[in-house]
């Protein structure tokens, strides 16, 4: 998301829109740029980033299929605006992908330029 924009986050979890800027190499997205299927199965890099313009205590992370993404929560002891992790994991073609923000419930500003990114890389 390079536009920023205010998301309305709730403590069971809120999709961040990824809308700017894509590079889908075969991945497909849903019609709000939230949820993002795999096409092919192999071992994955999932790696994230949220920029927030002020510091906020919540949780970012990756879900699959609707469950979260072992390694990949950030929940910081104390507020900040950077969130951000990495993971190595086996995914399967059909599987889907969303980012969210969890555990606070209120508005999140994010970052105009580099509010949200997610990257998702084939290794093997």
């Amino acid at each position: 998301n390079t536009t920023g924009g205010t998301i309305s986050v709730v403590v069971g979890g809120t999709p961040v829109p990824l809308a700017n800027n894509q590079s889908l190499d075969g991945f497909t997205a849903n019609g709000a740029n939230t949820l993002f299927t795999v096409p092919t199965t192999g071992t994955y890099m999932v790696t994230y980033r949220v920029n927030t313009t002020a510091g906020v205590l919540l949780t970012s992370r990756v879900m699959r299929n609707g469950t979260e993404l072992p390694g990949s929560a950030f929940s910081p002891a104390v507020s900040v605006s950077d969130y951000s992790a990495t993971v190595i994991t086996p995914l399967t073609a059909g599987d889907t992908l969303q980012l969210q923000l969890a555990g606070l419930l209120g508005a999140v500003a994010l970052q105009g330029g580099a509010g949200a990114s997610m990257t998702v890389v084939r290794l093997a």
